[in-house]
């Protein structure tokens, strides 16, 4: 992983200065694979020299005499062009690409940069790697960024160029194929590789996606934390009703059959304003460090893309931490810190000049006991499934994007996950053993109707080189819904707020009896109205969401859009 850059360092600084809880968040940003020059290039790119190779001397030659000069005069040059460039020179960038970083820095940049102008960003690039931002290898702010390509890749592929003006209606980029037009054979590979689709089924297979990931996943700018995905993690991500096992897609070493290389994609019905798309959601791109200089991300992306089509599914949904073109919407990570103590020692935050830590601590501190319980709050059982069905269909409608789940799908996403040993009772008091998602209802006492519910995942880091701690144990905010929002002006009148607060309050208290360190949320759905009250921590992650082969106008992520609050167009929480 590359050091930080001058942008993500004053990013962090921002943080510390407009935050009084401020969160350095690591590997929290996203979930696919770790940044790499290299494996943003098109297939046909001449790939970097490795270091120490012919053409890579120039560690060599720094302190020749005359070098270091020209070397500057080499770099001002590039950053006179630049400049130029931005100011209106003949390689000006265009005014629409322009404008794009300008909503991308609001959407990134919180309070502080919401009142950024044209002037402000064109400041702002001249001190920045323009070229790494528009070519998607690195992020305007935030950390954890995963590269998917390459922005000269997605230049050949149906998703909307950054430039384009919005679309006039909502609709496919490309038409559909019959199956017999879709291409037969596999993308080919480099010879001492060959593909290989996994059996998530297989302990030992799935075993190998694990030690894979838990290697060479994503890790933040300082190679402090990396994404752990547990094994119990992964087979409830990988297997969800209808799932197809050769849309998890492995590459391995010809000659030892050694994992080397992962992408995966799991069908998912997804509705986009009014349209019901069957889709797939792709996901987990990871390539063994040593092996990034091989270019394996854009053939895995057209491998999965290729098998997708084979099952004639040809609209996708995906995510990542750098601005390709072009995303749909982009969110904040927020995050609230539960073990004030660790998160501190570790580097996750900080403790801000005017608190001391036992201030911050109890500032944190939740009560003992979810304030539910007597309002009839408790751990989902498998006869709640049809009316959690229900109410997640109609609480979702609110936002302009969100899945479609059947009966089977909300079984699978809120129960399946659920770990082994006794269910029931005060279970909240200490999670199962394997357990991966934490999902509760409400149910009216005397009526016996689901009026609430909310669930949170469970996804830690491995924390690196630490002498204390070796895990950070983080909790994601899943799905939530409550009966309170189709109630007359519930909204305005402020009752859905105080709803939300109260159910993502318990969920809270649910996390730090669990032993969470801290539960990390977005800007996305009702989000954005309880974090500041419950305490969240604006942090330095932005994840911009995908569409593949669907055209559709910008939703309403970290900033509202087009009279639409902040967070209402985004209702897919991505693992």
């Amino acid at each position: 992983m590359s050091e930080p850059s001058t942008s993500q360092q004053k990013a962090k600084e921002k943080v510390k200065a407009v935050d009084p809880e401020p969160i350095e968040s690591s590997a929290h940003a996203d979930d696919a694979e770790d940044d790499s020059e290299s494996e943003g290039s098109e297939p046909d790119d001449e790939p970097e020299p490795a270091p120490g190779a012919a053409g890579s001397s120039s560690a060599a030659q720094a302190n020749t005499p005359g070098t270091a000069s020209k070397k500057k005069k080499k770099k001002q040059s590039k950053a006179l062009k630049a400049l130029n460039a931005l100011r209106g020179g003949k390689d000006a960038i265009p005014e629409d690409v322009v404008k794009i970083v300008l909503e991308k820095v609001r959407a990134e940049g919180g309070e502080a940069a919401a009142n950024a102008d044209q002037e402000t960003v064109r400041l702002a690039l001249e001190q920045m790697k323009l070229k790494d931002v528009l070519q998607g290898k690195t992020g305007i702010g935030g950390k954890n960024k995963k590269d998917t390509g390459g922005h000269k890749f997605w230049g050949t592929q149906p998703v909307p160029q950054l430039g384009d003006a919005p679309p006039e209606e909502d609709g496919p980029i490309e038409p559909s194929k019959p199956r017999e037009e879709v291409r037969q054979e596999p993308y080919p590979l480099p010879k001492e590789f060959t593909w290989s689709m996994l059996d998530i089924n297989d302990p030992a297979q799935l075993r190998e996606l694990y030690e894979l990931l838990s290697g060479h996943y994503v890790e933040d700018d300082d190679a402090s934390f990396r994404f752990q995905y547990s094994a119990e993690f992964l087979s409830w991500a990988l297997k969800p009703p209808g799932y197809h096992q050769d849309w998890h897609i492995g590459v391995r070493v010809a000659s030892s059959k050694k994992l080397v290389a992962f992408i995966s994609a799991v069908p998912v019905t997804v509705r986009v304003r009014s349209n019901i798309i069957n889709a797939s959601e792709v996901n987990f791109l990871c390539v063994h460090k040593k092996l990034r200089s091989k270019r394996l991300a854009p053939v895995l992306i057209k491998e999965v893309t290729r098998q997708c089509n084979l099952r004639g599914v040809f609209q996708a949904l995906y995510t990542a931490g750098v601005l390709i073109p072009t995303p749909v919407s982009s969110c904040r990570y927020f995050h609230r810190c539960l073990n004030i103590p660790k998160l501190v020692d570790v580097g996750f935050t900080g403790v801000p000049s005017t608190m001391t830590l036992a201030r911050m601590i109890r500032m944190h501190k939740v009560p003992e006991r979810p304030r539910l319980l007597d309002q009839g709050l408790r751990e989902i059982e498998e006869r709640d499934v049809p009316q959690v069905c229900d109410l997640f269909a109609r609480y979702m409608r609110r936002f302009d994007m969100s899945p479609v789940f059947n009966e089977d799908e909300i079984r699978h996403q809120f129960l399946s996950g659920m770990g082994e040993g006794r269910r029931g009772g005060e279970t909240w008091k200490q999670p199962r053993e394997g357990q991966v998602v934490w999902t509760y209802v409400v149910e009216n006492p005397k009526t016996h109707k689901i009026t609430d519910y909310f669930s949170f995942y469970s996804l830690p880091s491995t924390i690196i080189k630490h002498p204390k701690h070796n895990l950070l144990n983080a909790a994601y905010l899943f799905y939530y819904g409550t009966e309170t929002a189709f109630e007359e002006r519930a909204e305005e009148s402020g009752r859905l707020k105080k709803r939300l607060d109260e159910l993502v309050g318990d969920a809270l208290i649910v996390a730090d009896n669990a032993k969470f360190d801290v539960l990390n949320a977005m800007t996305l759905m009702d989000n954005v109205c309880f974090l500041s009250d419950l305490k969240f921590g604006q942090g330095d992650g932005i994840l911009n969401f995908y569409l593949y082969n669907w055209r559709t106008p910008p939703l309403a992520g970290a900033t509202a859009i087009g009279g639409v609050p902040a967070g209402k167009g985004v209702g897919v929480v991505m693992l």
